[in-house]
């Protein structure tokens, strides 16, 4: 049986950013040469990309970890590292995609190259040249790399085509695909012979739009029943639906009231659906049973203001009619808008927020800019200690936690780094004298 992926879940993380690199110029006859370590490349970023010839999701199905290149170290003699390779992931046209711890909706990729960027590498760590002061020139210490983002995001598939079949299961969906387009859907007269989507682009003169056969709507669909919610997604960016209606009630059911089931779980699982511009077409009627029923099924539904047409897609008998009915109402209806105007670029952030918890004698700090500067700091450099709280005091952080009454002694997480407060006091050298190196 052929699975149909139009949902997954996927982690991404932008690559490291390469560690600064300590090093001192040592030539002939030269022998203070000064610091010239190099910086850090950055980490690749992870993007998503549409891509036309994509049709599925199921690519995910078996890998869901994405993970950039990290950025090559700094070299001597001021050499920078190399920045990681960029990670672009392919992914069909008309994917959303969503933050999924926070649901929001990062982008619409529903145009073909359209590319969102979803974890950015890290920054590349400064390399020594670029802590040398006139009181300290001959700085040891050098930034670490800086971890990339990382989230995992939650991919949902929407098929983009111009015009949907509805209908109940084996009232003629396929087969009224395979009359109009090249397309080659599965048919058997049994339900659910289709378990995917099927597209096809139909032709009526100079004018093209695509044609979307959806597996078939049940009584409950709304609810999930039978292939329900993987059929309802689908549609809802169709602009025109075609109502495709068993009209010989072969299998004991009445024509009309498949007409109102399937009117009924478009509208219970969403109003916008329902309200989409909507024609019949009668089929079968190469059956006497469907020639009987057309007087019946034509006078209610037209009355009921929309337009019918009786069919047979097995013979072609008024396929034509329903083909140019349909390019005339998309030709007249503006595109569908996407759900995200435009993808977003560069995530917003705000790089001076922190917050500060307390959980008895252990302060926690929350900010990308104090977690940034814990992770790019050495803990076993002193000077590079000495730098982090001469950051940490530019950023507020250390007055916020004195105000809130940390005590020496106490606990502090900022990020992957843990330490003691008051640990400034035991690292700052005596007064003339460098800091000690390990």
């Amino acid at each position: 049986m052929t699975i149909y992926y139009d949902e997954a879940r996927i982690y991404v993380r932008g690559g490291k950013g390469g560690d600064g690199m300590v090093h001192f110029r040592r030539e002939k006859y030269v022998p203070r040469g000064g610091p010239d370590g190099g910086d850090g490349g950055r980490g690749g970023s992870v993007y998503l990309e549409a891509d036309p010839g994509q049709n599925t999701l199921s690519a995910f199905r078996h890998r869901q970890r994405f993970i950039a290149e990290d950025g090559a170290p700094g070299g001597p003699a001021h050499r920078h590292g190399r920045k990681g390779r960029d990670l672009i992931i392919k992914v069909p046209l008309g994917t959303i995609v969503r933050d999924a711890t926070t649901g929001e909706v990062i982008a619409d990729l529903s145009e073909p190259g359209q590319r969102v960027l979803v974890a950015r590498g890290g920054r590349g760590g400064l390399g020594n040249v670029h802590f040398a002061t006139a009181t300290n020139q001959a700085p040891t210490m050098a930034q670490r790399g800086e971890p990339g983002e990382e989230r995992w995001l939650d991919l949902e598939l929407k098929l983009l085509a111009d015009a949907g079949l509805i209908g109940f299961p084996n009232a003629g969906k396929s087969t009224f695909l395979a009359a109009v387009t090249a397309a080659k859907p599965k048919i058997a007269p049994y339900p659910f012979t289709t378990l995917v989507p099927n597209l096809g682009v139909v032709d009526v003169g100079d004018f093209s739009f695509v044609l979307a056969d959806i597996p078939g709507l049940i009584e409950g669909a709304h609810t999930g029943a039978g292939l329900g919610h993987e059929f309802l997604r689908h549609i809802e960016r169709t602009r025109v639906l075609i109502h495709i209606l068993d009209a010989s009630g072969q299998e004991g059911r009445d024509p009309l009231h498949d007409f109102e089931v399937v009117n009924q779980e478009l509208a219970a699982f969403s109003p916008e659906l329902a309200a989409k511009p909507q024609i019949v077409a009668a089929n079968k009627m190469d059956l006497p049973e469907a020639r009987a029923n057309w007087p019946r099924i034509k006078a209610e539904l037209e009355r009921r203001g929309y337009k019918v047409f009786p069919i047979s897609a097995a013979t072609g008998e008024g396929v034509q009619e329903v083909i140019n009915e349909v390019a005339r109402m998309l030709k007249e209806l503006p595109p569908p808008p996407p759900l995200v105007e435009g993808a977003r670029v560069e995530p917003v952030v705000h790089p001076d927020h922190f917050v500060i918890e307390r959980d008895g004698e252990i302060w926690r700090v929350h900010g990308r800019s104090a977690e940034r500067a814990a992770a790019m700091t050495d803990p076993d450099n002193p000077e590079a200690l000495l730098w982090l709280e001469q950051r940490l005091r530019r950023l507020g952080v250390t007055q916020a936690l004195e105000e809130a009454g940390i005590q020496p002694g106490d606990t502090v997480v900022i990020g992957p780094l843990e330490f003691t407060w008051g640990w400034v006091e035991e690292k700052r050298p005596a007064p003339g004298k460098k800091a000690k190196t390990e």
